[in-house]
């Protein structure tokens, strides 16, 4: 089936949308971040860089480390941003873009997003680099999707059933990340089960001058506890990141250096050296 011009577009050059990548750009193991100034200091740890390319706040930079090809990409902030990049860089390597048509052989990709994040957990304190076990998802992303049952309705339901939660809100979801990128990279980081957002102010209860609706979310999030399982921190991409990963058959990881404690208010003013450690962990390893 030829896939309509308007469903996936493309650049005047032939080159996808908003990427404005063509496939040879891009390496199997990519790095995401959110802020498009992070691109350069993930590939300062490169030993080589052969592609720059940008279009809006979505930059790329591909070269080699230890002789292995690697791609660093920025995405913005978000789960809607997330979409977007995760859907074309499917399509990159699984979508004949000439054509446009889907490839007969699948082929995957590994994802590993680095950022920084909130932790939930009175005793998991800034400066801690934190994998996600598992993505949290409050955004309602993947609500749009036919996706797979994940296996984990009963600690959904329990968030659900311990919280209140307001069926005006999305229905929340839970994905893993891929265990052998966890393996492989995280093995000496804190495990964690990451609660994605769709905001940083009103979402993560967060009140500035416009009133919040639901004051007493926050403290029921990090109260929730089902059978040892409790969320440790809050961020903007995972879930999204892992579930639409997982449907379309690539390998997700998140790698967070917790800046702040929204339990104690304790904040990170300084973090470029900490940040900089985790990137040359996740580049020598991915």
């Amino acid at each position: 089936m030829k896939i309509p011009a308007s469903e996936l577009p493309k650049q005047a050059s032939g080159a996808i949308y908003h990427l404005n990548l063509f496939p040879e750009d891009i390496a199997d193991n990519i790095i995401l971040v959110g802020d498009p100034g992070r691109v350069p200091m993930v590939s300062s740890h490169f030993d080589t860089i052969d592609v720059k390319k940008s279009n809006r706040e979505l930059f790329t930079h591909t070269g080699t480390k230890n002789g292995k090809r690697i791609s660093v990409i920025s995405t913005g902030m978000g789960t809607d941003n997330i979409e977007i990049v995760v859907t074309e860089l499917d399509a990159l390597v699984n979508v004949d873009l000439p054509t446009m048509t889907i490839k007969e052989q699948h082929h995957t990709l590994n994802l590993v997003r680095i950022g920084t994040s909130g932790s939930l957990q009175k005793d998991i304190s800034p400066n801690t680099i934190l994998a996600s076990k598992f993505g949290f998802g409050l955004d309602g992303l993947l609500q749009f999707y036919e996706n797979q049952d994940d296996n984990y309705e009963e600690v959904v339901k329990a968030f659900v059933d311990d919280t209140g939660w307001n069926e005006r809100l999305p229905y929340p979801y839970c994905v893993p990340c891929s265990e052998e990128l966890f393996q492989r990279i995280a093995y000496d980081m804190t495990p964690g089960i990451t609660c994605t957002a769709p905001g940083f102010f009103a979402p993560q209860n967060r009140e500035i001058r416009a009133k919040i609706k639901y004051p007493e979310l926050k403290h029921k999030i990090e109260e929730f506890n089902y059978n040892g399982i409790r969320l440790t921190n809050m961020e903007m991409e995972c879930s999204a990141l892992y579930g639409l990963s997982k449907l379309l058959g690539h390998n997700a990881l998140t790698c967070c250096l917790l800046i702040a404690n929204r339990v104690t208010g304790a904040y990170l003013d300084e973090y470029h050296d900490q940040m900089d450690d985790m990137v040359e962990k996740v580049v020598s390893r991915i």
